[in-house]
This record gives C-alpha cells, sequence and structure tokens, in this order.
C-alpha cells in the first residue's frame, strides 16, 4: 500500500472521530449544571419574555439533537456566533490568540526536540558514563520539576534580579524582536518537561536497539559506529519517541494555560480561563473543540510518520 493511499484511509477513519468529539464537546456543556439562559444573561433577573427571547435566538428551545446539527453546521463552518458575555464573535476572538499560542507550542516543542534528541542519542550510546547519569539526572529534574514553579522561578531571576527581560509582554506584533526575545522564559518553561520526557524515552528505545543483531553485523562489516547510530539504530528507535512528540505538539499547543497566565502571554489558555471564569459557554465550546481537533490531527499526522519510518505499518 503507497502511502497516499495509507494516509487517505487513516483520514477516513479520522472522520468518525472528530465527529465524537464534536458530540462530547457539545454534550459536556449541556450537562453542567444550571440554566443556559441564566449564563447568556448574565444571571440577572429578567422576565420570562426576555427568557423566551434568548432561548429562540440561541436555539435553545429546539429539541437537542436539533441544537447539535446545527452547532455542528456552525463548527464546520466556523461560525460559533457571539460571546453573550463581551459581545465580540468567538472566531475572531479566537483568531486573534491562535497565533500567540501556536508561536509559543511550537518553540517549545522545537526546544524540546533540539534538546532531548542529542540527549538522548548521547545517554545511549555513553551509557553508564557520567554524560548518562547527568543526562539522567537532568532529564529526571525536568519531569519532576512543575511549570509553574519554573516559570515563577525564571521570571524571578533573569526578570525581576537581573532584568534581562520583561516581566509583561510588549505591546508589538508577534514577530517583533522584542517579542521573539520575551517569548524565550515562556519557551523554556513549556518546553523543559517535553525535552526530559523525549530523553528519556529516545534512551530507553536506542538501548534495546543497540543490543540486536544488525547492530553487531553492520559493525562487523566495517561501517562507521556514527553511521551505525544514526542511519540504522536512531530510524528505529523512532516510533515511540514519534508518538510522544505528536501528542506533545498537541497538548503544548492547546495547553499552555498555566504558562501563559504566568507570563501574561496573550493566548488561547489566557482566553479559556477567563471564560471559564465568566461561564462565556460559546468560547468555552469553541475553544475545547479545538483543543480535542488539534489532539486528533496529531494523531492523524503520528500514524502517517509511523508509516514513512516503518513501511511494514501500511500493510
Amino acid at each position: 500500500m503507497s502511502i497516499g493511499r495509507y494516509a487517505c484511509k487513516r483520514l477516513l477513519v479520522t472522520g468518525p472521530v472528530l465527529l465524537g468529539v464534536t458530540a462530547l464537546t457539545f454534550s459536556f456543556v449541556h450537562l453542567l449544571p444550571g440554566d443556559a439562559v441564566d449564563a447568556i444573561s448574565g444571571f440577572r433577573d429578567v422576565s420570562p419574555a426576555v427568557k423566551a427571547s434568548i432561548r429562540s435566538e440561541y436555539h435553545l428551545d429546539q429539541p437537542l439533537w436539533k441544537q447539535y446539527l446545527l452547532w455542528l453546521w456552525d463548527a464546520v463552518t466556523l461560525d460559533f456566533g457571539q460571546s453573550p458575555v463581551t459581545g465580540r464573535d468567538v472566531t475572531t476572538s479566537i483568531a486573534h490568540r491562535l497565533p500567540a499560542t501556536i508561536a509559543l507550542g511550537g518553540a517549545a516543542w522545537l526546544l524540546a526536540l533540539a534538546i532531548g534528541v542529542p540527549a538522548g542519542i548521547i545517554a545511549a550510546v555513553k551509557r553508564g558514563e557520567p554524560a548518562d547519569e547527568l543526562s539522567r539526572l537532568a532529564a529526571l529534574a525536568g519531569i519532576a520539576t512543575p511549570n509553574f514553579w519554573l516559570g515563577l522561578i525564571l521570571l524571578l531571576v533573569f526578570s525581576v534580579r537581573l532584568e534581562w527581560f520583561r516581566v509583561l509582554p510588549p505591546d508589538e506584533p508577534l514577530a517583533s524582536l522584542a517579542m521573539v526575545k520575551f517569548m524565550v522564559l515562556p519557551t523554556i518553561t513549556l518546553g523543559t518537561a517535553s525535552a526530559a520526557l523525549v530523553t528519556r524515552l529516545l534512551r530507553s528505545s536506542m538501548l534495546g536497539e543497540l543490543d540486536e543483531a544488525y547492530v553487531r553485523t553492520a559493525r562487523a562489516k566495517g561501517l562507521r559506529g556514527r553511521t551505525v547510530i544514526l542511519k540504522h539504530v536512531l530510524r528505529n528507535s523512532l516510533l515511540p519517541v514519534v508518538t510522544v512528540a505528536g501528542l506533545q505538539l498537541a497538548f503544548l499547543v492547546d495547553g499552555a494555560v498555566v504558562v501563559e497566565q504566568i507570563f501574561s502571554w496573550p493566548g488561547m489558555g489566557r482566553l479559556l480561563v477567563r471564560s471559564i471564569l465568566e461561564r462565556d459557554y460559546p468560547v468555552i465550546q469553541a475553544t475545547v473543540l479545538g483543543i480535542g481537533v488539534a489532539i486528533v490531527l496529531a494523531n492523524l499526522l503520528v500514524d502517517i510518520v509511523y508509516a514513512v519510518l516503518d513501511p511494514r505499518i501500511r500493510y
């Protein structure tokens, strides 16, 4: 089976999963206690006529299945209506915040791979040596350190004491030099745990591959050690790393809620927290749906990369 046919097959399987994500997203909001009309009206004492008008405007007077179909169509067309709290268009609000979250999550993901992959290779090749012990200690510390504590420490040391970075983000475009510089500390905070996880996983996977017969055969043929490690061992060790890296990309892009709060980063995480506190249900639904879709698409990307790294998976 060609890689194109395999990708189309996986894409068809992803369709029902995405449909299930939309159903769960819609259902969870309706399972919350209380009347949605009260939340939309700001829990003010309004007349029955106003409540009936709100129900009609938001299709709350329709059967639940019909409400879901209407909401599903709006979600497909990226029309999530207006926020009853701010009065702004929900899609516009999310589109305004999404680039900042993608930039921060993508930078943290690249940092995690840039640190985790070389560190994992060195730890596996230098098994039992000081470099291996140091990488294991650093990885354990990175996984065990809470990102909110790390972020606060970085702010205290490098922003307050040394004054190398700003405490609050500058009011400049995302691609400006000032914003890129400010993004250094949030990127380190968000990417540290992922880098540690990639390091530990790649080390364990490579140690298993280094004991295989094909490695001894390659070395007996006179291949250089670097060629054996990078061309054969590393390629066969990347499958579990790809799984973690793909899922980490989705979680880093959509799950940087704590880090965005600490550094006042203008991303979707802060928008989601504010919407939860204000019970802004349309924004919550759209944001949670985006997180679910990102995770599903990350799994699809992982499956395709699997097939590229190991052609046996296609059959």
